[in-house]
């Protein structure tokens, strides 16, 4: 079969099928791509989701801008969805917003303050006891009904979710997608703008360097048309540091959950001499509680914490958008997602290369983090292939600040699937957000955090 041929008869497994924003972007991508139409298998636990998504995805398929058609299936089980599928795409909630609530919100009564709360620190942590063994099932599923398929994840803690995927499965072709690069991609764009009046430039025409861990990336070279980025940028964020920057948001930090004013970025640029290309609330994360120590502080560096109290009111909106859609009251408009998860498709199916980051397991294009830890860089996309590109040693004053977390990471993964109270405790504690927390305090509250999960977990952390 040619790759024109397999590109019109695609079956693809959407595990997680009942998302609410995720999903909905991947359909209209696809229904938006004349060189791509086939199956899309809706498989979730709550199927009644994945029922109201099939209404939707059929709804854009027969939208008037649209030129591709997919049909949309509702699937009862994995082995269901998956059998015969050559793309698998993974984005699911693990667990619901209470046990999110917990991750979040209960180490505040010990000083932490989480803006995100759902890679590292304590959240990120929890988080992940929860979604290991879930993804454990996953890669079991895929091997045995289909291990010849390739697999997006967009789950968080990304990092883990795939380093999960290969351990399990060493054989699987997997690899995650993250838009935080993206972000920062964009604000060098608009930097071109604002200090040189060059405008119109897509991030796509920048070369980035990219490297590190998922939302604690560093661009380490940056170029556009010749011109070297970082000196312009080492001024530009000698210019901003106090004010931050805000140019080129919908919102800014102070009234859009997600906004910042990139003071973060340009601070660890202004330390460490390498752009710190996620956004703010997820960097600050990785570090010290330099600019988490309470809400005032993160105020002052100018983005915010996201409130789980705000993501459950998000979500009763997004319930009624889908009300909206599915009676027509609202119509659905077609529009693209700014995701590359349907271009990485297209180019795995031979339909032109490209290259973008990715979250795979490191096999030397980080020269100085363990083989095997997932890593973000640039990769080659190709005709059924992924090649990492080489990024070299990350600088040798930001190895320690990720060094640490990729060898936690490691560790949260063996502690997950050993149900090693032990380990998991003095992973949970190595985690810098934790450094000001005595044992005492700590102990209680992994504990409590982890009981919390409890309806998640495998009994054999409670005997």
């Amino acid at each position: 079969m040619t790759s024109e041929e397999r590109a019109k008869t695609l079956t693809v497994a959407y595990i997680g099928g009942g998302s609410r924003g995720w999903a909905w972007g991947f359909m209209k991508d696809l229904a938006m791509d004349a060189d791509l139409c086939g199956t899309i298998r809706l498989y979730d636990i709550d199927r009644a989701a994945a029922e109201r998504n099939k209404t939707i995805g059929e709804k854009i398929s027969v939208h008037p801008d649209a030129v591709s058609h997919w049909e949309y299936e509702v699937s009862g089980s994995l082995k269901e969805a998956l059998t015969g599928a050559d793309f698998v795409v993974i984005s699911i909630l693990p667990a619901t917003f209470d046990e999110m609530e917990s991750d979040v919100h209960l180490p505040e009564r010990v000083g932490i303050w989480q803006p995100v709360g759902d890679t590292v620190g304590a959240g990120g942590f929890m988080r992940a006891m929860r979604t290991i063994p879930m993804f454990v099932t996953i890669a079991e599923a895929i091997r045995d009904y289909a291990p010849e398929a390739w697999v997006i994840n967009y789950t968080n803690p990304m990092s883990l979710c795939v380093r999960t995927l290969y351990e399990v499965f060493p054989g699987i072709k997997a690899f995650g997608c993250c838009h935080e690069v993206f972000g920062t991609q964009k604000l060098l764009c608009f930097m071109l703008k604002s200090e040189l009046g060059i405008e119109g430039v897509k991030r796509q025409e920048l070369y980035t360097t990219v490297t590190g861990i998922n939302h604690f990336t560093w661009i380490t070279r940056a170029s556009w048309k010749g011109m070297d980025l970082m000196p312009l940028y080492a001024a530009f964020a000698d210019k901003y540091a106090e004010s931050g920057y805000t140019e080129g948001q919908d919102d800014n930090w102070m009234n859009n959950m997600f906004a910042c004013a990139h003071r973060v970025k340009m601070d660890l640029f202004r330390r460490y001499g390498a752009i710190a290309a996620a956004g703010d609330r997820h960097l600050a994360e990785f570090m010290a509680p330099w600019y988490t120590k309470d809400p005032e502080t993160v105020k002052e560096w100018m983005f915010s914490l996201t409130t789980v109290a705000w993501r459950k009111e998000d979500l009763k909106k997004r319930l009624k958008h889908s009300d909206d859609l599915i009676s027509g009251v609202e119509a659905i408009e077609l529009k693209g997602s700014g995701e590359e998860g349907h271009l990485l498709l297209k180019a795995i199916l031979g339909l032109g290369d490209l290259t973008s980051n990715v979250n795979v397991p490191n096999r030397g294009q980080v020269a100085n983090l363990p083989l095997g830890a997932v890593v973000e860089t640039n990769a080659l996309f190709g005709r059924d292939r992924i090649e990492p590109v080489l990024a070299g040693p990350i600088p040798g004053n930001i190895l320690p600040l990720v060094a640490r977390h990729v060898h936690n990471q490691e560790n949260t993964l063996r502690a997950a699937m050993a149900c090693d109270r032990k380990l998991g405790f003095t992973t949970f504690m190595n985690d810098p957000q934790l450094a000001a927390v005595t044992l005492k305090d700590g102990q209680k509250l992994f504990d409590d955090m982890l009981e919390n999960q409890r309806a998640y977990l495998p009994k054999a952390w409670f005997q």
